[in-house]
């Protein structure tokens, strides 16, 4: 290499190894949206049995990025893995995956991003295991905590805690461990003024805003429940109008999504122009804490029916059911993606359409 190519480069920040937890299905979204970032390189990825693992690494700009990610719900820096090779059992693995130097780096991460370290911290242990037919989740964590408590004897064990460690199977037999280093409100992204019983969780509402594509023009969600796609539509940039046909919600989408329009509506009969809308983005009522007049696959094609009108050439209508009745897409929709998602245990697809 020459001198001057010599003298153009420039030294690389260090990276911390990270991974982030997201709702079963939206792994594949968070590692691209990740992947886009500069200062982060995606490494891999797994499932816990309750979420999406996406493993990366990335310089401290990147890990603020990954902090403010809509998509996902928690963010660690890895302090060890383990494996089950051997028949390894709960001590076996707990003491692979507690790896000191990288403990350290963590706890260096963790004073940056939550609050400095004292002397003597309380510590909790969360494990994720994906089947307890080697040993149970419950052996784990007692043989965490226990190599913990002996290398950090200051450190005590409490509920809530200063510090969470989490250890999780995110392949069979194979363990990541890692200190949490976002807070509970990064699930609700600034939280819900107002709660409403259903609720979307709002790493989803994201998704859903995402696959409808850039920002621009007005975002229509006539099933507007608790607001909660509204505000991740506002975030996103987007002018955002909601309807419902129970006036609870209106009322509490009202305080959720301030920046966003809100009224009493059906979704069967919307009061807009044929047209008027970029994109339509709603979370159809499904399950048994919602009820629709008549059968539901009637209900939804009437539905979809003025979704289409409603929304421009061009434009995107992106929906959350568990399933569509082909005879309910209107011809003018053209599916484009699907995305399956888990949501407490419950299957649910992301419909993406685009309007022709």
């Amino acid at each position: 290499m020459t001198g001057d190519a010599g003298q153009s480069r420039r030294p690389q920040a260090r990276r911390t190894r990270l991974f982030a937890t997201c709702v079963p299905g939206l792994g594949r979204m968070l590692r691209r949206q990740l992947d886009a970032v500069d200062g982060i390189v995606s490494t891999g990825s797994g499932f816990d049995g309750r979420a999406d693992l996406v493993f990366f690494d990335a310089d401290r700009a990147g890990r603020a990025r990954a902090l403010r990610s809509r998509l996902a719900e928690d963010v660690f820096a890895e302090i060890g893995r383990a494996n089950r090779a051997g028949g390894g059992g709960p001590a076996a693995v707990a003491s692979m995956a507690w790896q000191p130097h990288a403990v350290q780096r963590a706890l260096s991460v963790w004073a940056d991003e939550v609050r400095p370290l004292g002397g003597s911290m309380t510590f909790r242990v969360i494990t994720r295991v994906l089947s307890e037919t080697r040993f149970l989740r419950t052996d784990l964590r007692q043989a965490m905590a226990g190599v913990i408590a002996r290398d950090k004897p200051r450190w005590k064990v409490a509920d809530p805690a200063q510090l969470e460690i989490w250890i999780s199977e995110w392949h069979d037999g194979q363990y990541v461990a890692g200190l949490r280093l976002s807070g509970a409100g990064m699930r609700q992204h600034g939280g819900r003024a107002a709660e409403r019983s259903g609720a979307l969780r709002p790493s989803v509402a994201a998704a859903m805003v995402e696959l409808a594509g850039p920002a621009g023009g007005l975002l229509l969600d006539p099933c507007c429940g608790s607001g909660t796609i509204l505000a991740a539509a506002v975030a996103a940039g987007w002018s955002a109008e909601g309807s419902d046909i129970d006036p609870h919600a209106v009322q509490v989408a009202g305080h959720n999504a301030a920046g966003a329009s809100v009224q009493l509506g059906d979704a069967r009969e919307l009061l807009l122009p044929d047209e008027s809308v970029a994109a339509c983005v709603s979370n159809m009522p499904f399950g048994r804490q919602f009820e629709v007049a008549g059968a539901w696959p009637d209900w939804a094609g009437i539905v979809l029916a003025e979704m289409s009108r409603v929304t421009r050439s061009g434009g995107s209508v992106v929906l959350l059911a568990p399933d569509l009745p082909r005879h309910a897409i209107p011809a003018a929709l053209r599916l484009r993606k699907t995305v399956p998602i888990r949501l407490l245990g419950t299957a649910a697809t992301i419909w993406v359409f685009r309007r022709a």
